[in-house]
């Protein structure tokens, strides 16, 4: 058995693991990266990067498509076609240089990575199995970034016709109809996706509505797209299993009638669990919250000088969490001073049209007895969204009454996720309504609804 030592030991190569061990490298902190399987993690290799590749190209065959027909910009082309195998191609391509590009960062700042299982013996050692040899890890510093997987339904395990998001992202031929279990952000992104590349798609959902996660607002203009596009959804309902033939799936409705929905292909995307099991976790008896690792606002865990962050340490389960984590802790190690007490974390969701959700909305100020105030501009009367066909949605601040602080942003609408860096920025920099109102903005952009927002709430929009 070799035996090697170190003063930071990472398992995972996510967002989290390898940005940890990079920001190690970079402060002179000797650091050994183990994963058994590529680096880059769910989020390069079969999550946020893939996924966001599909829907790109699914929306120029979308519009393509929209071209055979009566277009008001005046173009018309004959229908379109799609190789599919030569989409996953290029979206492989992409994670490939991604991926390439995570490892060259890693040998560029001297960061030792271990390709191997790793299995934890104690809070200091761990061994990393690699095909029949086996390298003992003894470490300083213990950092745990492995992430989540996806949740899988007794009544329908993964294999065969039943997919999750993994295989839903490289598929081999176009199903006929999908139906998705479940329309939260991962079952509806994929949903549009399939359906814009020509796929019948159902959806079905346990709750009352689709993204049940977000405010009616927000969701509004999310659900009447679903209907143009001609996705049929069923709330309040419940799948049961698969139908006797292995061609469909059982479910029932909210009235409790059950019926079967024909499918060649099922989608589970029910949510995410975090990976607690196969590596030894359960030896070092850390404390948990729930189903996930407890740490502290330094992302330290019950034992001394282990560390977790990421999907492992709870919501929100989000790769740029996982990122600013995972420096942090680096820079800890290397004696610097530093807490995770980000103002806001924004969330994306990637539908059609998208959403953001940065700090609070209006209904966790009423809940946190925190005063607000509240305003939207409609995409409508903004003239870039007119330009870009794109006049679904608004943009929606939150702010406290007293002080006009603000403490939240939200959107949804076209290509509004680029919006996010500018919301985040003006919560942690603690900005208030008449800092942003009070902004040049350029004309013609999307990012004019975000000072007419804060204007509206001023009392004195200037396009509506």
């Amino acid at each position: 058995m070799n035996i090697e030592t170190t003063t930071l030991l990472v398992i995972g190569g996510g967002p989290g693991g390898y940005v940890a061990a990079i920001r190690a490298g970079q402060l002179g902190i000797p650091t050994v990266l183990v994963d058994g399987a590529d680096l880059g993690g769910t989020c390069l290799n079969i999550g946020c990067i893939p996924s966001k590749a599909l829907i790109h190209a699914a929306d120029a065959f979308h519009q393509a498509a929209s071209y055979a027909g009566e277009s008001p910009l005046g173009i018309r082309t004959g229908a379109p076609a799609i190789d599919i195998a030569r989409t996953v191609a290029w979206k492989d391509g992409i994670v490939e240089r991604l991926t390439g590009g995570v490892g060259a960062l890693l040998k560029k700042n001297g960061v030792k990575v271990v390709q191997g299982w790793a299995r934890i013996l104690d809070g200091k050692t761990v061994e990393v199995a690699a095909g029949d040899d086996v390298l003992r890890i003894r470490c300083e510093h213990l950092l745990l970034a492995t992430g989540s997987t996806p949740v899988e339904l007794p009544s329908m395990p993964f294999g065969g016709n039943v997919v999750s998001s993994t295989e839903a992202l490289a598929p081999a031929t176009l199903p006929d109809h999908l139906v998705v279990v479940g329309a939260g952000y991962i079952g509806l992104e994929l949903g549009i996706a399939y359906r814009k590349l020509g796929a019948r798609v159902t959806v079905v959902e346990a709750a009352g509505r689709v993204l049940p996660a977000y405010d009616d607002e927000l969701v509004k203009p999310v659900a009447a797209n679903l209907a143009r596009l001609g996705i049929a959804v069923h709330l309040e309902s419940s799948v049961l299993g698969l139908a006797d033939d292995g061609r469909g799936v059982r479910m029932k409705n909210g009235g409790g009638e059950e019926t079967v929905l024909a499918a060649d292909r099922v989608l589970v995307a029910v949510g995410r669990r975090p990976r607690t099991e196969g590596y030894g976790l359960e030896s070092l008896l850390l404390d948990m919250n729930g189903r996930f690792v407890r740490i502290d606002n330094q992302c330290r865990t019950s034992m001394r000088d282990v560390w977790a962050i990421g999907d492992l340490t709870g919501e929100p389960m989000l790769a740029h969490r996982a990122m600013a984590q995972g420096e942090m802790v680096a820079e800890i190690v290397a004696g610097k001073r530093r807490h995770f007490t980000p103002a806001a974390i924004p969330a994306v969701c990637f539908t059609d049209p998208e959403v953001v959700v940065v700090g609070m909305t209006p209904q966790d100020a009423a809940q946190a007895g925190v005063d607000c105030i509240k305003a939207s501009f409609p995409f409508s009367a903004n003239g870039r969204a007119m330009t870009l066909e794109s006049t679904d949605g608004f943009v929606r601040v939150v702010a406290r009454r007293d002080n006009h602080v603000i403490v939240g942003w939200q959107a949804v609408g076209g290509a509004v996720s680029e919006l996010s860096t500018a919301f985040v920025q003006s919560i942690e920099m603690g900005a208030q309504l008449e800092d942003v109102a009070g902004t040049i903005h350029a004309h013609p952009t999307l990012g004019e609804a975000v000072q007419e927002a804060a204007l509206r709430a001023l009392g004195h929009a200037l396009h509506i």
